[in-house]
């Protein structure tokens, strides 16, 4: 299995990205263990389209590792994104939007080409897990992490990819459990890769 790991920060004063680079350095190190194939990308790096391109075509399973800034992911990996995956979009990634004169009966966003591409999402995130799944919450009103991320998860259904579920380590600013996190990452990826494993045997 061919395994992309991109880490997603990016940066600034109050957020140097020590987690974030850990969090990534676990899954290289539990990816590699188990002898599978890797590749990693860091957004500070400038990157090549064509080989990012090629990256997300040779990858069985990406691991999108960030932390959420301003309710979503960072400027610098939705420029990442952007950057890619509308260069894709000239029939590598994607056949335009999937819809066809000729067929009205095609759908918008039914045209991606990463259909064999799996991916999930590890976030690290300063609000506690009590705010989210909780109608009570204010701010939240009750969504998951995963709602507050739905134009991520949309953008990659536009392109066939195909979710795993998500990471979150929660409260890592004011209540860190940092080494709690480790493990509930470190047990959550072992089995994400086997169940992969377990597919990819009954094909």
């Amino acid at each position: 299995m061919n395994v992309l790991i991109i880490n997603g920060h990016y940066p600034f004063p109050s957020s140097k990205g020590g987690l974030n680079a850990a969090f990534a350095k676990r899954a290289a190190d539990l990816v590699s263990a188990a002898g599978y194939e890797l590749r990693c990308v860091s957004v500070t790096d400038d990157w090549n389209l064509e080989a990012e391109i090629e990256n997300h075509l040779w990858a069985d399973f990406a691991i999108y590792q960030f932390p959420l800034n301003s309710m979503s992911v960072p400027w610098r990996l939705k420029q990442y994104l952007d950057e890619v995956f509308t260069a894709g979009m000239d029939g590598r990634l994607a056949k335009g939007d999937g819809r066809s004169r000729r067929d009205p009966t095609l759908q918008y966003g039914s045209g991606g080409k990463l259909g064999h591409l799996r991916y999930m999402l590890s976030v690290t995130a300063n609000a506690p897990s009590a705010a989210f799944n909780d109608p009570s919450q204010h701010l939240f009103s009750g969504k998951s992490i995963d709602d507050l991320l739905a134009p991520v998860h949309i953008n990659f259904a536009f392109f066939g990819m195909c979710p795993r579920p998500t990471f979150a380590a929660y409260d890592v600013s004011k209540n860190p459990q940092i080494d709690t996190d480790f493990s509930r990452f470190d047990a959550h990826l072992k089995a994400e890769l086997m169940k992969l494993d377990q597919e990819t045997s009954e094909k």
